[in-house]
This record gives structure tokens, C-alpha cells and sequence, in this order.
């Protein structure tokens, strides 16, 4: 999955940027109070994607 449409999937779903580090980004959904960091990595394998929206509480879709 590319990185742009993780985060546009996570944007649709509510999540928020918290703050940019070196080599991840940090997300937030604020409705269920839970984090996740995101690589900077432009493809991100289906299997990392699953998991992070799994830690921020949103349906993963491909």
C-alpha cells in the first residue's frame, strides 16, 4: 500500500498527525485516544498497514 493512501485513509477515519520524527510520523485518534507511528516509507507492506489501523480502532481497507 502506498504511504499517501494510508494517511488519506486515516484522515477519512478521523485520525491526526501528531509531530513528524526522523524516520516515522506520529498519528492519533483522538475519538478512542490511541497512537500509532506511521514509517516514511513510500510503500508500506499490507501486513504494517493492517496493524496500525488496528492500534488507532479503524477498519482497514485496501
Amino acid at each position: 500500500m502506498k504511504r499517501r493512501a494510508l494517511l488519506k485513509h486515516l484522515r477519512k477515519h478521523g485520525c491526526v498527525q501528531l509531530r513528524e520524527g526522523s524516520r516515522h510520523s506520529w498519528w492519533s485518534n483522538p475519538e478512542q485516544n490511541r497512537r500509532s507511528s506511521v514509517p516514511r516509507h513510500t510503500e508500506i507492506k499490507d501486513l504494517l498497514a493492517r496493524k496500525i489501523c488496528r492500534d488507532l480502532g479503524i477498519p482497514f481497507s485496501k
